[in-house]
């Protein structure tokens, strides 16, 4: 257990991070107003007509901010045709322009629209992957030069009463805060902080920050490290949530839950895009669910949780919250220690399991071979509960049942018994190998937690009806942290009646926050009345790909798409994902323009960038291996480049 500055107002109670207001047109961000939903076009910003109609669809649906790019002065100035078009057919939305290498593209936008995005990376730099030495004197002068270039679009700004964000991304820090800082979420605090004291010396403060990765580890503990240092230094702009390349489908959904939820569960978050590879009118639906999760009326069913420990105004916690590493746990069977979070499905609600019933959590019986064919999303444990399995299950499978059950079972083999609490010290007969004991908050008092202290071949089951799920969960892992019990983790949620979108979003906010703090050694997710166990399973695989704690498939960083694409991403990535989704473990990059490029796919293995139209660069991580290859041949040349370097394996059929 260590103290750490604290980064939100409560990590056992829903307490907003209170932040100034910040008006954008006649939409405030910040203070008491809700949290508000935005996204981004993805015409093309000069084609006036399509850019209008889908700002509208957009609006429509729920979108309060529209972001329209504007890589040019062209653009820019099109942005008060297009604002004028919008104002004729009665909407009044807030514009924001998408600014990155234009400062005079800024400039003119500021005029005349409500917003300007600027990305500290490449505002004032050009990014060229160089280490550069720097003495103090000399970094001072770059700070300068910086100064220099921005000043003219803050005086704007306050002279016209234009809002504006300082949009750092991890992908995107520039060669000067890389070579001092790192690859790290301090360097992407500091990016923001240079821009932010400039604003501050000239007494503008009309600014939201964002902090955005598609890592979300990294996106996590950068808004965290951010929102220290503003405590610190009695600063309180609003935030701007997202995950940069979430992707599209499921993959992407789950992934933008994971790492917004794991802010807003903490109080964090005051406008949210959700950025998927979708027509962006998909994206509103996904965002309003997420924020409709911390409305005053949800906010009111949460159940008390014991505080946290707190000395001269610092946290107790057993983990860095800035920085991720996984709880340190016993090995129990192939839990814990060293071992890739389990996933255990949840079969105790079926009337009879068969072999047939394993093919939703990925295991597939041949009948005239005789034998299991397992896929890369196989869950590591079922749970029949009362129910009892009569044919031989796979190899890599354990199953779990009630220990009134289990006790039954002559010579159990790869089974193991469910214990509610204390009834594991009660019974005459345990596992010599593993037993699954479940504990709640009410169960965790002083008599018991002694109990644990000298249990062994024990994985303790995490579980709670509390609606405020997350930091209950988080809290009782506090609890057995102060008590030095490192009996491995597992997280159980309960769900019921609810939709497969509002459960997939649900689960990956309260389980990815956790996973992201290196909690837990696995998760098991129980559905009641709701959707399938393949669902579930999957779901249960994509929490664990989009916190990093368990590679199972390809992962694909996507770009959401915007005015700057230069090629169709939509049917691009349906094309490479078709040919690529069984390359395990492999991360591909798919950027429509050279801003989304080699730094904004920041760890991927391979990148598919677009340069020009009809023309594609690829990348052999952050270096150009191929450049303007014609997109027609542009992903056979991508498997090429895959097979070059020894990551290429033939698909099963």
């Amino acid at each position: 257990m260590k103290l750490y500055l604290p980064y939100s107002n409560s990590l056992t109670e829903y307490k907003r991070f209170v932040t100034r207001e910040v008006l954008c047109g006649n939409v405030g961000i910040g203070g008491e107003n809700p949290i508000r939903i935005q996204s981004m076009t993805t015409t093309d910003t000069m084609d006036t007509k399509a850019t209008v109609a889908q700002s509208i669809r957009m609006i429509e649906a729920g979108c309060e901010l529209v972001r329209i790019t504007a890589p040019s002065i062209n653009e820019a100035k099109n942005l008060e045709v297009i604002k004028k078009e919008l104002v004729a057919a009665g909407f009044n939305t807030p514009l924001v322009a998408d600014i990155h290498f234009t400062p005079n593209a800024a400039e003119y936008a500021a005029r005349i629209i409500e917003k300007v995005r600027v990305n500290p990376g490449n505002y004032a730099d050009k990014k060229k992957f160089e280490e550069i030495e720097y003495t103090d004197s000399a970094y001072e002068q770059e700070l300068e030069r910086i100064r220099t270039r921005f000043t003219p679009l803050v005086k704007i700004c306050k002279e016209y009463g234009t809002a504006m964000r300082i949009g750092t991304n991890h992908g995107s820090l520039s060669d000067r805060i890389l070579s001092r800082y790192g690859d790290t979420p301090l360097g992407m605090v500091e990016s923001a902080f240079e821009f932010l004291r400039i604003c501050e010396d000239l007494n503008y403060y009309n600014i939201v920050i964002s902090m955005k990765a598609s890592n979300t580890q990294v996106m996590v503990q950068a808004y965290r490290l951010l929102v220290q240092k503003m405590m610190e230094s009695n600063r309180n702009y609003p935030l701007h949530l997202g995950v940069t390349e979430a992707g599209d489908g499921e993959d992407g959904r789950i992934k933008s839950a994971v790492g917004i939820g794991a802010l807003l569960e903490d109080g964090l978050g005051d406008t949210i895009r959700v950025s998927l590879t979708e027509e962006p009118e998909f994206e509103m639906p996904v965002a309003q669910a997420l924020a409709s999760r911390y409305s005053i009326e949800k906010i009111k069913q949460h159940h008390s949780i014991e505080p946290l420990k707190t000395e001269n105004g610092l946290v107790e916690l057993p983990y860095n919250p800035y920085d991720y590493k996984k709880r340190e746990s016993l090995e129990i069977a192939n839990i814990g220690g060293h071992h890739v979070p389990r996933i255990i499905a949840d079969y105790s609600n079926k009337e009879e399991i068969t072999h047939a019933s394993l093919f939703a959590v990925g295991y597939n019986y041949s009948v005239p071979l005789d034998k299991w064919n397992i896929s890369d999303l196989a869950c590591d444990y079922i749970f029949a509960g009362d129910n009892t399995i009569d044919f031989e299950i796979p190899g890599t499978l354990g199953i779990i049942y009630n220990s009134d059950v289990w006790e039954l079972i002559e010579k159990p083999e790869r089974e193991y018994p469910l214990f509610i609490g204390e009834t594991f010290f009660e019974s005459e007969k345990t596992s010599n190998s593993l037993n699954f004991v479940v504990i709640t908050k009410q169960l965790l008092h002083p008599d018991f937690i002694n109990k644990l202290k000298t249990a062994t071949n024990v994985v303790l089951v995490c579980d709670t009806i509390n609606s405020h799920s997350m930091a209950e969960l988080r809290r009782m892992c506090v609890t057995l942290a102060e008590n030095s019990i490192n009996l491995p983790i597992i997280f159980k949620r309960n769900y019921t009646n609810q939709s497969e979108e509002d459960f997939q979003l649900g689960a990956s906010t309260e389980l990815g926050a956790l996973l992201l703090d290196g909690l837990g050694d696995g998760i098991w997710i129980r559905q009641i009345n709701c959707t399938s166990p393949q669902i579930t399973n999957s779901t249960a695989f994509g929490i664990l790909q989009a916190t990093r704690t368990r590679i199972s498939k390809t992962e694909y960083i996507s770009c959401p798409s915007c005015g700057r694409t230069l090629f169709d991403l939509q049917e691009t990535t349906q094309k490479i994902r078709e040919r690529t989704n069984h390359l395990k473990g492999i991360k591909i990059g798919i950027m429509g323009c050279i801003v989304n490029g080699p730094g904004e796919m920041a760890d991927a293995d391979y990148g598919y960038v677009g340069v020009g139209v009809g023309k594609i660069s690829l990348y052999k991580g952050k270096e150009m291996v191929k450049k303007n290859v014609p997109s027609e041949n542009a992903v056979d040349e991508l498997i090429n480049l895959i097979t070059e370097h020894g990551d290429w394996v033939e698909k099963k059929h």
